[in-house]
């Protein structure tokens, strides 16, 4: 059985949004990345996550890292899209069954990035199965906050790995309990 792996970046200030302003990803973030990436087999998000992540990714080529990502299979959640490209599905009317049938299947984990909206219904319906972290070492300021828009109050989770970068980045990983 697979498992769906979250991962999120988070500033110091607990800011997830707009990553690509304050993420630094130095050789080793950069590898333990792309790494990490050769763990999935495919991807799961939200219509927003989907949408921003295929015009700033899917097009791109040359980079080992987008190569990827755009070569990767999508499950995308929407109420609204009626089509997808860039190597996507959707997830259909019941995202949850969907997913939980794609966790029966054989083969590697599922990823998903960033804590979205979508992660209220993965969250109710015990759908994520573990947690990663990346605490950059920096302050955002303002921007969206990790589960600011999603119900957490019932999410009990329990540490299970640390890893720190010279970078002075520390990812935490958690599996609910």
């Amino acid at each position: 059985m697979r498992k769906l792996i979250e991962s999120t970046l988070v500033t110091l200030d607990g800011v997830i949004e707009a990553p690509e302003r304050w993420a630094s990803f130095d050789a080793e973030a950069s590898a333990l990345s792309l790494e990490q990436l050769d763990s999935y087999e495919a991807f799961v998000m939200g219509r927003v996550t989907y949408e921003t992540f295929y015009a700033n990714w899917g097009h791109v080529t040359g980079n080992p890292y987008i190569d990827r990502i755009n070569a990767m299979p999508k499950y995308v959640a929407s109420r609204s899209l009626a089509e997808t490209k860039w190597n996507a599905t959707l997830l259909g009317p019941d995202p949850s069954s969907a997913i939980a049938e794609l966790k029966r299947q054989p083969g590697k984990d599922l990823i998903k990035y960033g804590t979205t909206r979508f992660d209220a219904t993965l969250i109710q319906d015990h759908l994520i199965d573990e947690f990663r972290f990346w605490f950059m070492p920096v302050v955002a300021g303002s921007g969206q906050r990790l589960f600011e828009h999603v119900d957490a109050t019932r999410l009990d989770l329990r540490l299970t790995d640390e890893k720190r970068l010279r970078n002075g980045s520390v990812i935490l990983t958690y599996v609910p309990r």
